[in-house]
């Protein structure tokens, strides 16, 4: 059976989350129904990433076999035009050899988190920002963040339910950014490694954003980090200003 290895876009707000979930919508649910449409039984796809409830993506990345060969470009358009009308797009696809994996093939996730500072309510940004309604100092969170890079044990930024086998990783990228967006200033974070634990991206967002506002110093980023109790973290913060941004792959797999 041919593999075709999908790049996926959705926004979040409309799915209890990627996996499939037997009384919620999810975003596999809907990909597997439309490519029933196209080649008819029951279909399993993988994904590179789980995305939670409320969490978005711009390069998620997925895999499926097929009965019969197809032009990639056929497939993403079949699959397209029976997603209508939800906020899922297929907006590349690949023949892949069978033996490659959308999630055990990958060497790299990318995330972005949007916080968007400004006090009037978001309204075209609704539901895709963490909207806040103060200031940030941008140097602090990235001298707090510069703490987290590297090979650690983040149990403190690990979820209670993370069912990863180690709580060790390795964070090769923590990068935070002003930049001025369509409804206002947003603080953009950066986040890069191999794989991340359950929850630990919102986990790092929420605790630097307290350094942002002042509530903590820089330095205590490092306490919490080497205290490796889940109590010492921060806030977590919102999912609906996370997305997945882009996967990673020792060979490109999209033209």
């Amino acid at each position: 059976m041919p593999r075709y290895a999908l790049k996926v876009e959705y926004q979040g707000e409309p799915f209890a989350g990627w996996q499939r979930q037997k009384d919620q919508p999810s975003v596999q649910g809907a990909i597997e129904q439309a490519l029933s449409h196209i080649q008819p039984g029951a279909h399993t796809i993988a994904a590179a990433g789980r995305t939670d409830a409320g969490v978005h993506a711009l390069g998620q990345v997925a895999h499926c076999d097929m009965v019969k060969e197809w032009d990639p470009f056929r497939l993403s358009e079949a699959l397209n035009y029976h997603l209508k009308p939800q906020p899922v797009a297929i907006v590349n696809a690949a023949r892949v050899t069978d033996d490659w994996h959308a999630r055990f093939s990958a060497v790299e996730r990318q995330y972005l988190f949007r916080i968007l500072m400004r006090r009037a309510p978001a309204t075209h940004d609704r539901g895709q920002v963490w909207q806040i309604n103060h200031p940030l100092d941008v140097e602090a969170m990235q001298e707090g963040a510069n703490m987290l890079l590297g090979h650690h044990d983040f149990t403190t930024f690990r979820s209670s339910i993370c069912q990863a086998a180690s709580p060790v990783k390795t964070l090769d990228e923590l990068r935070v950014e002003l930049v001025q967006g369509f409804s206002g200033p947003e603080v953009h974070f950066h986040v890069r490694a191999r794989s991340f634990l359950h929850n630990q991206v919102r986990s790092f967002v929420g605790t630097l954003e307290r350094v942002g506002a002042g509530a903590w110093a820089p330095e205590e980023v490092r306490e919490a980090l080497e205290a490796a109790d889940r109590a010492a973290c921060g806030p977590v913060c919102p999912p609906q200003g996370l997305y997945l941004a882009r996967v990673g792959y020792l060979e490109p797999v999209f033209d």
